[in-house]
């Protein structure tokens, strides 16, 4: 037999862990608790859980996480900033207003159906904190000003009145998850869906009627 270069032994073939840059590891971490999470539960994730699933000591994951907790938490931010940039692209890609809104009312449902169990599980474990809040709430002034801006130019509405208007309608968004969560159908999707545009382009076309005018509320 042949002796191994450099392996100090006779007929044995010495074979290396491969060593990925650290942020490919840490993404390689993270999947391996995605995995738990799906297919055993989120209870079923741990430092060892996470080490055996991704093939490495768990020391190595120590490296990357504290404890299991940042892992939960690096999930949790890693998967709302994925579905984040991918709604956005859908959304920045639409002409117009109201194809504006359709592609983000169908990236949500399409978001809520692939990932809304993902999350739930994460949030019952705590992984959501205040400063993913924090962050999801600068992600959301971002998304305002955006469909604001569309607002105002189309619709001629003040900027101020197009600023406050988004951000109600956004915020509505959520209560068209919750109706779909209800009944997971795509008839049920396509009605929600027209049921929210109607709302918003009613709803705008008379605050361009009534910024035409000049008329406004006033509270004493």
């Amino acid at each position: 037999m042949a002796r191994q270069r450099g392996s100090g032994a006779v007929g044995l073939r010495v074979v290396r862990p491969v060593r990925l840059a650290r942020a490919d590891r840490r993404a390689d971490l993270l999947d391996a608790a995605t995995h738990l999470i799906v297919t055993e539960g989120v209870e079923a994730v741990s430092m060892e859980s996470v080490a055996d699933r991704a093939g490495v000591s768990r020391p190595l994951v120590y490296k990357h996480f504290g404890n299991r907790s940042d892992i939960l938490v690096a999930l949790f931010r890693r998967e709302a900033e994925r579905l984040h940039s991918e709604i956005a692209a859908e959304v920045r890609a639409a002409q117009g207003l109201e194809a504006t809104y359709r592609a983000l009312v169908r990236g949500s449902i399409k978001a809520s159906s692939q990932s809304g169990p993902l999350f739930a599980a994460l949030r019952s474990a705590g992984a959501w904190n205040s400063e993913l809040r924090r962050e999801r709430e600068a992600r959301d002034r971002r998304t305002v000003r955006f469909f604001a801006d569309i607002t105002s130019a189309e619709f001629g509405i003040p900027a101020a009145k197009a600023e406050a208007a988004s951000a109600m309608l956004l915020t509505a968004i959520e209560s068209v998850l919750v109706q779909w969560r209800t009944r997971q159908t795509g008839a049920n999707a396509g009605l929600l869906e027209e049921t929210y545009l109607d709302i918003i382009l009613g709803g705008l076309e008379r605050m361009a009627e009534r910024a035409k005018t000049g008329s406004v509320a006033v509270y004493r």
